[in-house]
């Protein structure tokens, strides 16, 4: 596990090793994070696989792990990843503010990269690289709790003999507020809650892009249904605001629902519990796209999200993810309502 205040000291550690075994590139290495951790070994002058070889043994355990050449994106909000280094070619992906990717190589103007599951060309002029995007990193990287383990019960309190409020699958990465032993405080959509330590690994991460990809709507869904999902992922990677209803300036989970539907003439309260005695109830299982999702923590709904098909939701979800796409068993829903009927 990734603690930031050993970090210094990990890193140090992991540099007297790579020291004694590949030319001492990082044997320079300040004892501050600040100092800059990438001036320590020379990805232009090195062979391909020596910075590769160093990267993996200083940056392990830290926010970098995994990167050999990386760049954070300089935006303000997002930039756009191309298929090509064209602007006229395809959209396949958003690289949101202060995300990061690897720098696979440049094509005039244009840096060819990967990030997360989007690979393509953004361009290089909005990337922060070397020293920079380095030290960068270690502001960002953001601490998350993977889980390790079929299914977890996120409870009220650090204890099993606490209620839970909800269970989420495999692979699921929380948002980390606090380590407590063998209790974890975790963030679920704005809501605090409780993981046994055991069953999941705590890293530090930065984000990545976000992939924007057409939904697999199967047969027999209307094209107005279609027409609102896509209206809806044009606006994923946005910020969450809590009490907002704008779809750019920010929106919560009720105000993301509702101004999407706003857009084709239906009105939904601005309440995810209110959003669920709309339209008919219908079983989860039945859902289609363009169906609202409800989730609860235990006691009442505290959070709606928009089906897109393909087991997936569109929803603002936290102020650390802001409006995102996940898998709709991400925690477990409660119930869904079908808001247009055809």
């Amino acid at each position: 596990m990734y603690r930031r205040g050993k970090a210094a000291g990990v890193i140090l550690g992991a540099v007297l090793m790579a020291a004694t075994s590949i030319r001492g590139e990082a044997a320079g290495l300040g004892e501050s994070l600040s100092e800059g951790i990438a001036t320590n070994f020379d990805q232009t002058t090195n062979t391909e696989e020596e910075t590769k070889a160093t990267a993996e043994v200083v940056w392990t355990g830290t926010p970098l792990e995994g990167y050999v050449n990386i760049g954070i994106a300089n935006v303000e909000d997002n930039l756009n990843i191309r298929s090509e280094a064209d602007t006229e070619s395809k959209l396949v992906g958003k690289l949101r503010k202060d995300s990061a990717c690897e720098i696979l190589g440049t094509e005039g103007e244009w840096a060819h990269i990967l990030s997360g599951e989007v690979e393509g060309y953004v361009k290089a002029e909005y990337l922060y690289t070397g020293d920079e995007a380095v030290n960068l990193a270690f502001q960002l990287g953001q601490t998350v709790a993977k889980v390790d383990t079929d299914a977890l019960y996120v409870r009220m309190e650090p204890t099993t003999e606490a209620d839970f409020w909800t269970m989420v699958p495999r692979g699921e990465e929380l948002a980390v507020i606090e380590e407590q032993g063998d209790w974890i405080k975790v963030d679920i959509d704005g809501e605090e809650g409780y993981v046994a330590a055991e069953y999941v690994n705590v890293t530090s991460e930065l984000k990545t892009a976000l992939t924007i990809t057409e939904a697999l709507y199967g047969e027999g869904v209307t094209d107005v249904r279609i027409a609102i999902c896509e209206f809806a992922k044009q606006y994923v990677g946005n910020r969450y605001v809590w009490g907002g209803t704008s779809l750019t300036k920010g929106a919560d989970c009720s105000g993301f629902t509702m101004s999407v539907y706003r857009n084709f003439g239906v009105s939904l309260p601005h309440s995810s519990r209110a959003q669920a005695g709309c339209g008919t109830k219908i079983s989860v299982s039945e859902a289609k796209p363009g169906d609202l999702i409800f989730y609860g923590n235990g006691r009442s709904i505290n959070h709606v999200a928009m089906c897109i098909g393909n087991g997936q939701v569109v929803h603002a979800s936290n102020s650390r993810t802001g409006i995102i796409i996940s898998n709709m068993y991400y925690r477990s829903p409660v119930s869904a309502a079908r808001i247009i009927n055809d």
